[in-house]
This record gives structure tokens, sequence and C-alpha cells, in this order.
């Protein structure tokens, strides 16, 4: 398995109530099996789970009814406890400091000074996803802020990310509402860049536009795409996002990062994800990337799906 560089996203886990209900529903959704994974001390019993024999996220079940039921992701970084010295320095916070996790590596996690929680991760025997960009695997992730001008300059002080405004991802509002929203992407590889999105909807209406590749701006949304440090910013480059959340929605929503898998069918996909007992914040809908849609799981984590488009 290829190394990650610093700064790029290498994994995703998502902490549930009930470990085996999670099972079931990304097992019947992506087709997931899994396997025992490493236990950390701020939690209980995990399972790795796997596409095709490849690892590409981690289950783990909550121990206190109080942390969130959400998908978490991490960068990548080669020096964890310069990071978190970042971090702090930048103005965010340290939620979980350092800790081993058996010979995978250290992790920490983290938030933003706009409140959006992230993982940082050092590599020990395990770099991260053996699998990524294909059906069934992560391919993208964007956070949602309200305090657009911190935030970005902390990603940049703490990750070296190099920022591309698009302008516009939309015609309406950013944030998530009952009928929930989502920001379009299509992350790098773990050896290559490769185009990266920039659309936005929200509320109960369809979208109405998105930002195709060349950055074309379209009145709407502040979106910003983040590309690593010593690579020509720029959609072939890009790694993940950052979208606005507006006063349109209600204050006492958080900030969060949207992690995105890809799939092979998007409505089938969604369609499947309701039948588990999940719920379709946004249907299946175009985008220049492709098709997407938001979902939550039958536990309430919610996280986007992605169809590329068909190669002509």
């Amino acid at each position: 398995m290829a190394a990650f560089a610093h700064s790029a996203p290498c994994w995703v886990d998502v902490q549930l109530p009930d470990l085996e209900a999670g099972k079931r529903f990304y097992g019947e959704l992506f087709g997931w099996t899994f396997r025992a994974g490493e236990e950390v001390d701020r939690g209980g019993p995990c399972v790795d789970a796997l596409s095709g024999g490849k690892l590409v996220a981690a289950l783990a079940a909550k121990q206190d009814g109080r942390m969130p039921t959400a998908w978490g992701v991490y960068f990548a970084t080669d020096d964890i406890v310069a990071t978190v010295t970042r971090i702090r320095q930048a103005g965010g916070q340290v939620i979980t400091e350092p800790v081993r996790v058996g010979g995978a590596g250290v992790l920490a996690q983290a938030a933003d000074p706009g409140g959006a929680v992230f993982g940082v991760w050092q590599a020990g025997d395990r770099d991260g996803f053996q699998k990524q960009n294909e059906p069934g695997s992560f391919c993208w992730t964007e956070v949602y802020t309200r305090q657009k001008d911190r935030v970005d300059a902390f990603y940049e002080k703490v990750f070296g990310f190099r920022g591309t405004d698009l302008g516009a991802v939309g015609k309406r509002e950013s944030g998530r509402g009952e009928s929930g929203t989502g920001e379009s992407g299509k992350g790098e590889s773990e050896t290559s860049g490769s185009e990266a999105p920039g659309s936005e909807t929200s509320g109960s209406e369809a979208p109405e536009s998105g930002i195709s590749g060349s950055g074309a701006d379209v009145p709407g949304v502040d979106f910003r795409m983040w590309s690593p440090a010593g690579t020509e910013p720029g959609p072939d480059t890009a790694i993940g996002g950052r979208s606005v959340i507006t006063d349109a929605f209600p204050a006492e929503m958080p900030s969060y990062f949207l992690n995105y898998f890809a799939v092979a069918d998007c409505d089938a996909t969604a369609e499947t994800g309701a039948h588990l007992g999940g719920r379709v914040s946004v249907p299946p809908f175009d985008i220049p990337y492709g098709r997407m849609a938001v979902l939550h799981d039958n536990q309430g984590a919610e996280f986007a799906v992605l169809q590329p488009p068909v190669s002509r």
C-alpha cells in the first residue's frame, strides 16, 4: 500500500450506538465485509470494513451516548506531535491527544476554529485506505462552516493546504436542513490527482447548478477547494473542500465534515439505503462529476454517495 502524502485524507470511521446494526447496514449497502479492528483507549470495540478484501473504513461502538453518531475523516501526517502543536497555534482545539492504536499508528482528534471535528493519523503498520475512488470506498470530503476566513487560514497553516476559490457552487444557500444538503466531489487517488467537485443543494428543492472543472463562477455559495502543499492548486490536485453554512439555517447547527463514498449506481444505492432503514436527505441528482445523493444510515450518521460519470 502506497504511503499517503502529508495532509491527504487517509481514513474514515463512524461512531455508532449499535455496531452490529451498522455492520448489517453497510454490509448490505456497500457490500463491505468486516474483521476485528484495533481498540482505542477513547472508545470500545471496532471493526475494519473491507471492500473486495481491501481496507476502506472502520465502524466503532460508541461508549458515551453524548458522542455524535457521525462519520469522521482523518488527515495523514508524518509528525503528529508537530501537527497537534500547529492545531493549537492556529486556534483549533485538541480533543484527543495523540494515542497509539496498537502497531497500526497514532491518532489524535481535533476541532477547527468553527467547531468541525477531524482526525490526524501518523501511520505505523497501517497507512490508511487500501482502496479509494472506486465503488464502495471513500472519494471526497468537505467541511461546512460559518467561519470561512478563520477556517481557511487554519487548514492552510496546519496542513499547508493551498486554496482555490470556485465562487458560487449553486444558486441557493448552503447548509443542512431537514432535507439535507451536499457538495459534490471527487478526490484524488493515493498516487495521482483527479478533478474535484463543487456542487451545492439545500432546502427541499432540487439543485440548479454546479461548478465545472474549469472553475467557472455561478452566483451563489462560496466554495473553496484544497490542494496539498507543493502542488499547483486547482481541480486536478484537490483533495477536499470547504463550503459555508449561512444564516438561513439554525444557529445551533454545528460545523461538520461530509464524507463521500463512490458507488456504481447512485439511485439504486439511495433506494437500498432507505430500504435498510436509512433516510435519503438529498435525493439523487446530476452534477458535472456524476450523480450524487446524501443519506443517513439506520442510526443517523450522515454521508454522501457519488456515481462517477460514464467515460466516453
